[in-house]
C-alpha cells in the first residue's frame, strides 16, 4: 500500500484510486462523479484542487452544525484520551449523560434511550420494540417515506429504493401521503377533511386494530420532497393511534435537532410520540450515532421481558460524547432559533425564484429545509422528469445540477425536486449566494416548459 498522506494529492489522483477500490452506495458505479473532498469549515467544503463549494444539502442532511466545528473535535479528542470504547453491557458516563439530556429536550415524557449507530438501526429497533411490547406485527408507514438502507428499515420505507430489495419484511402496510400539491385524494387544503390522515384510520380498521403495532412516519417527509403536513395532521394522527392503542413512532432522523426551526418536528404540532428515532443531527454526523427514545409505558415492558436485539457499538462512549458536545453547541449558538429565522428568509427567497421561473411549480418547506418542485407546465403540474425516473430521462435535472456545481453550490436533487438542507449555521450572505446560483441554474429548467 502506498501512503501519500505526507504530500498533497490532486483530485485526479484521489478519484482514480477511489474508482478502482471504493464501492459507493445509491448509484451505478460507472455513472458516479464524486468530488475529492479534502476539507471543510462551516457551510463550505473544498476539494483536493482547492475549489470551494457552498453545501446547501449538509451533504446528506446531517451536518447540521457545519463542518469542522472545533467544539466537537475537542470533545472527540478528549473522550478518545479518556475511554475510547466499552461494551454496551457496561455503563459509561457519556451515554448516561446524553440519555438524560435527550429526556430533557425531547417532548413530553419521552425518557429512556436505546442508542444505535444511525437512522436505519434506530428505525429497525423502534419496529422491534413496538412489535415486542404490543404483541402485534403490522406497522403502517407511508409511500413517500424513507426510513433507512438496511433490510428491515428499507422494508419499512415506501421509497422506490425498497423495490429492489423486495420481497421485504412481512407486515408492512403503506398509506398514501399528505402531499397537498399533488393530493392523492383529489382535495385542496384547507377545504378538505384531512383525508390523508383519515386514510390511516381506515387502514387500521381494515388490517384489524388488534394486528397493528405502530404507525411510523416522518413529521415532515425528508428526501422524498419535504412534504409538510397540514396543521391538523399530527394531532389527529395522535388521536387515531390512542383510539386503537397503536404506538405512534416519529422518525426524526432528518427533522430532529433544529432542522425544522424547533428541536424536533413534532414540536410544531404539540404531539408526543410513543417512540422517537434519531440520528444525523445528534452528532452533526461527526461520529456515527443514532437513538431510540421511548415513553415510560414502552420502556416498562422490558423491565421483565428480554429484549433480543442490540449492537456491539450501542452507547459507544466516543459517539455519545460527541452528541453531548453537539447539543451544547446548538444551545450555545441558539441554532434552533436561528434555523427558524434563516428558514423564513430562505422560503421568501425561494418564492421569489418561483415567481421568476415557470419551471418552479411549488416551493414548500419548514425551518431550514425546503424543496422546489419543477414542472413542465404550471397548469398541468406535469413533473419536469417523472417520479423515480431512470437515468436516461434525467437530462433536464442533470443540467440544473451541473449549473449549480459550476457555480460552486451543492444541493440535493432527486427526480424533479431540488431540496435544500443547509447547515443551521448558514449566514445571510451564503443564503444570498446560494439563491443566486439557483436563479441561474433554474433557467436551464425553464427551457423545458
Amino acid at each position: 500500500m502506498t501512503m501519500a498522506s505526507d504530500r498533497a494529492r490532486s483530485s485526479a489522483e484521489i478519484l482514480a484510486k477511489d474508482r478502482r477500490y471504493v464501492f459507493h452506495p445509491w448509484c451505478a458505479q460507472s455513472a458516479l462523479r464524486p468530488l475529492a473532498i479534502t476539507g471543510g469549515f462551516g457551510s463550505r467544503i473544498w476539494d483536493a484542487d482547492g475549489r470551494k463549494y457552498l453545501d446547501l444539502a449538509s451533504e446528506l442532511a446531517h451536518v447540521n452544525l457545519g463542518f469542522q466545528d472545533p467544539r466537537l473535535i475537542a470533545a472527540v479528542v478528549e473522550q478518545a484520551n479518556r475511554l475510547f470504547v466499552i461494551s454496551p453491557l457496561q455503563a459509561n458516563a457519556p451515554a448516561a449523560d446524553l440519555a438524560e439530556l435527550l429526556a430533557e429536550i425531547t417532548p413530553g415524557d419521552l425518557g429512556k434511550t436505546l442508542f444505535t449507530l444511525g437512522g436505519s438501526e434506530s428505525n429497525e429497533m423502534a419496529a422491534q420494540l413496538a412489535r415486542a411490547c404490543t404483541g402485534r406485527q403490522k406497522i403502517i408507514t407511508r409511500y413517500r417515506s424513507y426510513h433507512g438502507a438496511s433490510y428491515g428499515a428499507l422494508s419499512l420505507s415506501g421509497d422506490p429504493r425498497r423495490l429492489y430489495a423486495e420481497p421485504g419484511l412481512p407486515g408492512i402496510v403503506r398509506a398514501l401521503d399528505c402531499y397537498c400539491y399533488r393530493c392523492p385524494f383529489g382535495q385542496a387544503y384547507p377545504g378538505c377533511r384531512l383525508e390523508c390522515v383519515e386514510h390511516v384510520e381506515q387502514l387500521i380498521a381494515l388490517e384489524g386494530p388488534g394486528n397493528v403495532a405502530a404507525v411510523l412516519v416522518e413529521p415532515v417527509v425528508g428526501t422524498n420532497g419535504v412534504l409538510v403536513p397540514p396543521d391538523g395532521y399530527w394531532p389527529r394522527l395522535r388521536q387515531i393511534c390512542d383510539r386503537y392503542d397503536v404506538l405512534l413512532i416519529a422518525d426524526e432522523v432528518i427533522t430532529g435537532f433544529g432542522r425544522t426551526g424547533r428541536w424536533f418536528g413534532v414540536d410544531h404540532w404539540g404531539v408526543v410520540p410513543d417512540i422517537m428515532t434519531l440520528a444525523k443531527g445528534i452528532t452533526s454526523g461527526y461520529v456515527p450515532l443514532g437513538a431510540v427514545v421511548m415513553r415510560p409505558q414502552v420502556a416498562a415492558y422490558f423491565e421483565d421481558h428480554f429484549f433480543h436485539a442490540g449492537f456491539t457499538y450501542t452507547a459507544h462512549p466516543l459517539a455519545c460524547a460527541t452528541g453531548l458536545a453537539a447539543i451544547a453547541a446548538y444551545r450555545e449558538d441558539r441554532l434552533v432559533e436561528r434555523a427558524a429565522a434563516t428558514g423564513r428568509l430562505l422560503l421568501a427567497e425561494l418564492e421569489r425564484l418561483r415567481d421568476r421561473h415557470p419551471s418552479v411549480g411549488e416551493v414548500r418547506g419548514i425551518g431550514i429545509m425546503a424543496c422546489l418542485e419543477l414542472v413542465k407546465g404550471l397548469d398541468t403540474r406535469e413533473p419536469l422528469v417523472p417520479w423515480n425516473a431512470p437515468a436516461s430521462q434525467m437530462g433536464p435535472m442533470n443540467e440544473v445540477k451541473q449549473r449549480l456545481t459550476d457555480r460552486g453550490v451543492l444541493a440535493y436533487l432527486r427526480w424533479n425536486q431540488i431540496m435544500l438542507f443547509p447547515p443551521l449555521c448558514l449566514t445571510e450572505d451564503e443564503l444570498a449566494e446560494g439563491c443566486a446560483a439557483l436563479d441561474e441554474a433554474l433557467s436551464a429548467a425553464d427551457r423545458y416548459t
